[in-house]
């Protein structure tokens, strides 16, 4: 109690240094929190925001999978601009099965693509491509989810609405139209299409605008077509958005040489959400299927992931380097100034442990006020950066909170060592006799 009441009774004294010496801590402690908490949860808000531009995997047949490597074909191009219908295909009924995996609530939508060239109003040889366009799925858990295309066209410029799936509740089978389609053969919103030699009738609910090749296609349900073209529960094409974490050394071994990785590494890997192990488990699933990551999208975010994280690790460092030497600037002459304090206590007895000690305690409680403030204001700060960057909040996690006291802790230690070390030189006789 002593011990404390002479603590408490020295802090009142030279305000303006505990001060400055708690609103340094303060703002090293805010700005750290605030940059390791962006650090901590960027990678899921990079992947949040890079799936607004469409999927990150791929499944196709494992024939076309194989065609496509040994003609260098891009796993990005949708099959709509294809210059040959499929030939192979995978089971649509399969597809639900893709929510069933271990990182099933990692993938956030899926639309399967079925593309023929038909007859459209009498126009030969025109890109139809059968889709979900926002379907609910019934799964074998008895839950439902809502996937389909219009969760994955996030960037269509669509006049009119989106097409239905549910043929039941519209009548008719629905369709959209392309704009560079609907324009060469005068084609609206509200029109009726002849898709096929037998002219089976879809309703134009919508044209859109996607600035690809799919502006001079057809897209109609997955049903219509497989009417049309004969190809029950068929589909050669689909694209998966899954949220994942950015691969590391781990995922490009695994990736590289399945065989070479330890059991434990292999279990590591599959029961992390890598782009490559959803993928791995979609084929676990799907007979005859291959799924792929789009490479762009998962170079993309593992390229911005690393050089976001970098930057702001480095203003952190710095940000605790300067606290250190403002803080060891101020605890050297907050010393100096008690150099006849300091004589005094060891005049009377204290050895240099006890005043060490001390002054260790002193700086401790002003820095710890400090650091619990500047956590807080750093909470604060770190949301406004993710309302600003990413239009959500950051998600705080404990150990932010940690690694911030451990870091302000060895740069308060680090910075106390100067001033400790001229306590150890202070000789009693020579200060008070003003020497």
């Amino acid at each position: 109690m002593y011990f404390m009441r002479m603590i408490i009774r020295s802090l009142t004294q030279e305000l303006r240094k505990r001060l400055l010496m708690g609103l340094t801590v303060l703002l090293a402690a805010t700005v750290s929190t605030a940059m390791l908490g962006v650090v901590f949860d960027v990678g899921d808000k990079l992947t949040d925001e890079l799936s607004t531009y469409g999927s990150n995997i791929t499944v196709r047949p494992k024939s076309d999978a194989v065609l496509s490597e040994l003609y260098s074909s891009s796993s990005t191009s949708t099959p709509s601009s294809a210059k040959a219908d499929p030939t192979s295909f995978i089971h649509e009924s399969d597809l639900a099965k893709m929510k069933t995996i271990f990182w099933a609530y990692n993938i956030l939508n899926f639309a399967p693509q079925l593309t023929h060239h038909v007859t459209v109003n009498g126009v030969e040889n025109t890109p139809v491509v059968g889709t979900w366009f926002n379907k609910t799925l019934n799964l074998s858990t008895g839950e439902t989810t809502v996937v389909g295309l219009k969760g994955m066209r996030n960037w269509w410029q669509v006049q009119g609405s989106w097409a239905s799936d549910d043929d039941s509740q519209n009548g008719e089978p629905q369709a959209m139209v392309g704009a560079t389609f609907a324009s060469e053969h005068n084609v609206h919103v509200g029109d009726e299409l002849q898709i096929g030699s037998d002219g089976q009738k879809a309703k134009v609910t919508g044209i859109f605008t996607s600035g690809d090749d799919d502006d001079k296609a057809v897209f109609t349900t997955t049903a219509l077509l497989q009417n049309v073209t004969g190809l029950a529960d068929s589909v050669n094409y689909v694209e998966v958005k899954a949220l994942t974490t950015p691969e590391n050394d781990l995922a490009r071994k695994v990736e590289k040489s399945p065989e070479a990785v330890s059991k434990t590494e292999w279990e590591t890997w599959y029961c992390t959400a890598y782009v490559s192990s959803i993928a791995y488990q979609i084929e676990e699933v799907i007979p005859g299927a291959v799924a792929k990551q789009v490479r762009q999208v998962a170079a993309l975010q593992g390229n911005v992931l690393r050089k976001t994280q970098a930057i702001m690790i480095v203003m952190t460092v710095l940000t605790l380097l300067a606290a250190t030497i403002a803080v060891a600037n101020l605890m050297a002459a907050a010393t100096a100034e008690r150099s006849g304090e300091i004589a005094l206590r060891k005049a009377i007895g204290a050895k240099n442990s006890e005043v060490m000690r001390f002054i260790l305690a002193e700086t401790g409680i002003i820095c710890a006020l400090g650091a619990v403030l500047g956590a807080l204001l750093g909470t604060g700060v770190a949301q406004a950066i993710g309302q600003v960057v990413f239009h959500a909040g950051i998600v705080m996690r404990p150990m932010v909170f940690v690694l911030v006291a451990v870091l302000l802790a060895l740069t308060v230690l680090l910075a106390s060592v100067s001033a400790l070390r001229s306590i150890l030189h202070v000789k009693p006789a020579e200060v008070l006799h003003g020497r």
